[in-house]
């Protein structure tokens, strides 16, 4: 039987239910009309702000580390959606757009070979690290709280509600 854990995370600190549906609506920024509508602008925008050097070498990190240019590129505009910059309609017409963005930063920036899609499995070097660290702490672990059994000696039965003892 393994020992009582506290939980890492108190289950009470949730919202209550239905608390969402009675906020004040209109408070959200996407709940707004968005800043831009055109196209071309917020493709422009965000050419502007992904090629900026602090956002180039954020990009490259990432690239190098496996996450994949798709999903660089849904967060990016997510992001712009949840901050009210575009709605999710642009967000769809543009989303071609960043990931040819993103992968450009990453070929400007020398990267032999990346991850494009989320189903892009080939690059496993980040996920083989996270399994073998995971492995070390569970074997960690075990060496750790793993403590050692001892026999202990059987009990005579007895009391009211056990069997009658067998007399010989």
């Amino acid at each position: 039987m393994e020992p009582f854990r506290e939980a890492k995370q108190n289950e009470f600190d949730a919202p209550i239910p239905g608390q969402s549906l009675t906020d004040t609506p209109g408070n959200a920024p996407w709940e707004h009309p968005p800043q831009m509508t055109n196209i071309h602008s917020i493709s422009l925008f965000l050419f502007k702000r992904l090629t900026s050097p602090k956002a180039a070498e954020q990009i490259v990190l990432l690239l190098q580390e496996g996450v994949p240019a798709e999903a660089l590129a849904r967060v990016i505009l997510f992001g712009g959606f949840t901050d009210g910059k575009w709605n999710v309609d642009s967000a769809l017409l543009v989303a071609k757009t960043v990931l040819e963005i993103i992968v450009a930063v990453g070929m400007k920036a020398g990267l032999k070979s990346f991850k494009l899609s989320l189903e892009d499995k080939t690059n496993s070097k980040f996920r083989q690290n996270i399994a073998d660290m995971k492995i070390k702490i569970e074997k960690t672990a075990k060496k750790i709280t793993e403590p050692k059994m001892q026999a202990l000696p059987e009990a005579e039965a007895g009391g009211l509600m056990s069997n009658p003892l067998q007399e010989a």
